[in-house]
């Protein structure tokens, strides 16, 4: 006690003399309080025992009575601080260093006058302001609680399955996984293109195919992708595509709009039906088919087989654990879904497609592909095969415009099939089926109907009403489909068990009791497919037997993690990508069961608090880009593309202009531009660039005027690609107008648009969002994305819909009658993953999303200034700056030391940096993007590291290093070359490893030397091989066993 009143005394006279010093000072104006003041000085707000509030001037007072602040009552965890980087201070710093007084004065030099916002970006008066991070937690708490999670049983491709908690704990939920990029960087990368490969292995077995892509966007897309795929071996002289009726209706509706615009006629019939005419390029099966029937396919394989026609099946990788894949049977592609290995359902997406097929069809094969080649050192190592990884590179001359991938579904579902193993995946298939055989049994068992065809998860039951018995269904709590006005379906799955077999047999007999369990009906029931049965071995690779304790799983999964570099570790500043600070309040809520768990076929009124959600969603969102609505549909930026161009396409024929199929687009263009015209069935009219790399006006012009009578649309990149706010971009929309056309505005620069301008005011009339990009849905190392387009008013009535949901533009829904056709094979493409976006609009608001664009456009102004005295900087804009990205030019090196710009990315491996965009949008350069939410501390560590790297170039100018023996050229150095106990290279270790002081604090190794590109293109091997080594044990880098 006498050292607690010992320590009042001493805190009392100190506050009696600072409060007399303050006196004694005649300070004038009151002073506010600060937050912290407004707390005990002790702890949990206790007040000091025996002092009053009046007592000694009372400790609260801290120096006489003060008015308190509104402003320093207002919540302390706003969100503004925590992604916008840049202190006030080190605004004013930067901005003098690139040449102006303020902030504010860059911005106003870099934006063109004619096309600057003043508006203020109203957000309306729930999200103006912006929440703070619990306020927006809480309240989208309570709009997700409007979502009620029934029991489905819908099937149709979507299925419950149970995520492995390690697997959500340490990989979805993980920033280590979701922050990483898409793997082009190899060296530091391996750990996720270890595990694409196990996915691509576990594809191939399944299927009983030869290889297969690192997955695509949904199960629909990937059977459009397979029927382009067919058209080209036809080399398009084949426009027919048969689909049997057995398809899922999703699957079809995005077969008929790809079709639409490619030239291609897709054919809907029994597929008993079919005639392998002459002019048939390709037929599609559903295995097992939509109402979980399982045919026998193999005659008609062989038919099509025989009249050079090729066989396309959507599957079921589930089933394919118990069921003759179709490999075996004749398919020449195979389809499907991986979402019910462990991803959740999420409304319907983001789920990993794949696509697998025999080996004679790789070059045609859409999107990435993990390949093993070697490094430096001879060692195996693995990376995205070069010529197959992006077929955009071709532009116009693709056959898909696939940009992307669902790398961190692929992950989870690989990780699924590693944690189970094939015994695993078997007993789980087995229950599956035993418990569809039993919910079978007993409904005939109540005098009902059932299919006569085998199945495996799905049973059809004819029962009468069918609309009364889904009712009453979901009265219950339950989801069940209705096929038609007297049957329905069921489909169970790994989250089904004999208490909803109960329930379900109750629902079939009217809501009464059934008078019998499923667990009394089982032991007469028999399960399994006759006729169908599975003998052939899968998974037989070590890696998927050696990983089945949550321990080992822990410790694979670390051990991947450890491999690749992510925003965990620093800045990822790669032009034309904004990897931007993933925020964990932005993220929490995607694993909600009240998200998660919702079937994305769901009745509308299950899914209010979705619904309220994309209504808000859109009203932002055409806010931001000075649209009138939106559309959610498109599941990456590609499609959004995609879907842009085929509205255009869509209103010109509404007003009977078919003829207009011209679409102008500049040679600096991302490749998917191209691509995606050509899919759109238009042609392709290049426009070329001035010195400065801004587009040719004049040129533009010409072409336009020349094409006025076909012109359909122009595709241009704002800011360019280049990284400028190009002048005259108002002008350039209204001389497109003034032919005829439209403006399809390419979202991927919209992090240096928001608050300041926005495409709906420069005259664009349709733009993409990379949701992934400007608004903070993390890349997850090769995907998800979403591509969300906003346009105007008069092409709202063209925006995609839906077979089963019928969707369209929002906000306020009107309808979908003039719909150019579907996109996804959701509704509202990767539903589960817009929540990220709405959080990060919602709760940064209007002035601190126009702030964002200001400090991205100061933290890559601060750089270029910064590194110009080492670096040629390519492209400015009128006034000297650039926008949110910067190009420096490599190629003044490079003729005079021979170093490439390859060579300086991958010497920043060993500063700790991922590369900036390597080549591209002009070859021999790097592309710089910062984004606004890296520190000053940071951007200067990266400048440094590249100073540096300029020191070491310097070094072979002077002659004073080996042209071919340095540094550079090594680079990376990892750390079995770094520790090996010879080193005969003419620079230190200590400088291969640790070229910089910050190094030591946190070093990064990469995990190979150098790939070897050409290697592994010459020598492609895209799987594990089928029989394990016999070593004994699972080996840590599954690509040895393949290299050997």
């Amino acid at each position: 006690m006498r050292r607690g009143t010992h320590l009042l005394g001493l805190l009392a006279r100190r506050l009696e003399a600072a409060t007399a010093s303050a006196e004694a000072a005649g300070s004038q104006a009151p002073r506010l309080f600060v937050t912290s003041a407004l707390r005990s000085p002790l702890v949990g707000g206790t007040s000091l025992p025996g002092v009053s509030s009046h007592g000694v001037q009372g400790l609260a007072r801290w120096g006489g009575m003060r008015p308190i602040s509104v402003q320093a009552l207002k919540p302390s965890d706003r969100f503004e601080p925590r992604h916008n980087s840049i202190t006030e201070a080190e605004k004013q710093q930067m901005a003098r260093l690139c040449g102006f007084d303020s902030l504010d004065a860059l911005v106003e030099a870099t934006v063109p006058a004619a096309i600057k916002r003043t508006d203020g970006m109203p957000l309306g008066p729930k999200y103006h302001e912006g929440l703070t991070e619990n306020e927006f937690l809480t309240m989208f708490k309570e709009m997700a609680g409007k979502n009620k999670v029934f029991k489905n049983y819908i099937g149709m491709g979507y299925y419950g399955t149970h995520v492995p908690t390690v697997i959500l704990r340490n990989l979805l939920e993980n920033p280590g996984w979701y922050t990483q990029y898409t793997p082009y960087q190899a060296e530091i990368s391996q750990g996720r293109l270890e595990s694409l490969l196990n996915f691509q292995t576990m594809v191939s077995d399944l299927t009983g195919m030869t290889m297969s892509n690192a997955s695509l966007l949904d199960e629909s897309t990937a059977a459009a992708e397979a029927m382009t795929m067919c058209s080209a071996v036809a080399r398009g002289k084949k426009p027919r595509f048969l689909v049997s009726d057995k398809c899922h209706p999703q699957t079809i509706a995005v077969c008929q709009t790809r079709a639409d615009g490619l030239g291609l006629k897709v054919e809907v019939m029994d597929e008993g039906s079919f005639s392998m005419d002459s002019d048939v390029c390709g037929i599609l099966l559903q295995y097992p088919a939509t109402d979980g029937s399982v045919h026998n396919y193999k005659d008609i394989a062989a038919k099509a087989t025989a009249g050079k026609v090729k066989v396309v099946v959507a599957t079921d990788l589930l089933a394919l654990t118990k069921l003759t894949p179709p490999g075996e049977w004749g398919a020449d592609i195979v389809i499907g879904s991986a979402q019910r290995f462990g991803v959740p359902l999420g409304y319907g997406g983001p789920h990993a497609a794949f696509l697998a097929c025999h080996e004679e069809y790789k070059r045609l094969l859409p999107g990435r592909i993990i390949g093993v080649s070697r490094d430096a050192q001879g060692q195996p190592t693995l990376r995205m095969a070069m010529q197959t990884r992006e077929q955009h590179i071709r532009r116009d001359k693709a056959t898909s415009n696939i940009c992307t991938a669902q790398a961190l579904l692929a992950n989870i579902a690989a990780m699924y099939a590693v944690y189970h193993g094939p015994e695993g995946l078997k007993q789980i298939a087995t229950r599956v089926n035993g418990l569809a055989a039993i919910l079978s049994e007993g409904a005939k068992k109540l005098g009902l109907t059932v299919g006569s065809a085998p199945f495996f998860d799905t049973v059809r039951i004819t029962v009468g009403d069918s609309a009364a018995v889904v009712k009453l269904a979901a009265s219950k709590g339950v989801n069940l489909r209705q096929l038609d006005s007297s049957t329905i379906t069921v489909s169970v799955d790994e989250t089904t068990t004999l208490a909803d077999l109960d329930q379900l047999l109750a629902i079939l007999n009217g809501g009464k009791a059934a008078g019998f369990t499923a667990e009394g009906l089982a032991p007469s029931v028999s399960g399994g497919t006759p006729g169908f049965e599975r003998t052939s071995d899968f998974l037989t690779h070590p890696v998927f037997s050696s990983y089945h304790t949550e321990h080992e799983l822990l410790r694979y999964l670390k051990r991947l993690e450890n491999k690749d570099l992510s925003l965990c570790h620093s800045m990822i500043a790669l032009g034309s990508c904004t990897m931007k600070l993933n925020a964990t309040s932005e993220m929490i809520p995607i694993t909600w069961p009240e998200l998660s768990d919702i079937h994305p076929f769901a009745p509308m009124d299950q899914v209010e608090g979705y619904q309220e959600m994309f209504q808000d969603l859109a009203q932002q969102l055409a806010t931001i880009t000075g649209f009138d609505a939106v559309s959610l549909q498109p599941n990456s930026g590609a499609s959004g593309e995609y879907a842009g161009l085929m509205a255009i396409r869509a209103y010109h024929q509404s007003r009977g202009d078919h003829h207009r199929n011209v679409c102008i687009i500049p040679v600096s263009a991302h490749g998917t531009n191209p691509a995606s015209a050509v899919m759109a069935g238009m042609t392709i009219v290049p426009v070329g660039v001035d010195a400065k790399g801004n587009i040719n006006i004049a040129e533009l012009k010409q072409k336009a005027e020349q094409h006025k009578d076909k012109l359909a649309a122009l595709m241009i990149t704002y800011p360019s690609t280049h990284g400028v706010y190009e002048e005259g971009v108002d002008d350039i929309c209204k001389s497109i107008h003034d032919n005829g056309g439209q403006v399809y505005m390419d979202g991927a620069n919209m992090n240096a648009q928001v608050g300041l301008t926005a495409p709906g005011i420069i005259g664009a009339d349709v733009c993409h969002l990379n949701l992934h990009k400007t608004f903070c849905i993390p890349h997850g190392g090769g995907g998800p994305g979403m591509g969300p387009i906003g346009i105007k008013a008069h092409l709202a009535p063209f925006m995609p819909t839906h077979p089963v949901v019928p969707t369209g533009a929002y906000p306020d829904f009107k309808g979908d009658k003039d719909s150019f056709g579907c996109m996804a094979a959701a509704p509202y493409g990767s539903s589960l993953i817009l929540p990220i976006s709405y959080a990060y609009i919602s709760m940064m608001g209007s002035q601190a999303l126009t702030n964002a664009s200001k400090l991205a456009i100061l933290n890559a102004n601060y750089m270029a200034k910064r590194l110009e005295e080492h670096y040629p900087v390519l492209f400015r804009g009128a006034n000297g700056t650039c926008a949110h990205e910067f190009i420096i030019d490599i190629r003044p090196i490079t003729d005079s030391t021979g170093i490439e710009a390859e060579d300086i990315a991958k010497r920043l491996m060993d500063y700790g940096f991922h590369a900036p965009t390597m080549s591209w949008p002009v070859s021999g350069t790097l592309m710089i993007e910062p984004t606004e939410s890296e520190s000053k501390a940071e951007l200067d560590r990266f400048c440094e590291a590249m100073i540096s790297i300029r020191r070491e170039v310097a070094e072979i100018e002077a002659g004073k290093a080996d042209p071919k023996n340095n540094a550079l050229k090594h680079a990376p150095h990892s750390a079995d070359v770094v520790l090996a106990s010879e080193w005969d290279r003419p620079y230190s270790r200590e400088s291969a490893a640790y070229p910089a002081a910050w190094v030591k604090q946190s070093k990064f190794w990469p995990t190979n030397s150098r790939v070897d590109n050409v290697f592994g293109d010459r020598h492609l091997v895209l799987r594990l091989p089928k029989v394990a080594p016999d070593t004994g044990a699972a080996s840590d880098e599954p690509a040895e066993a393949v290299a050997a």
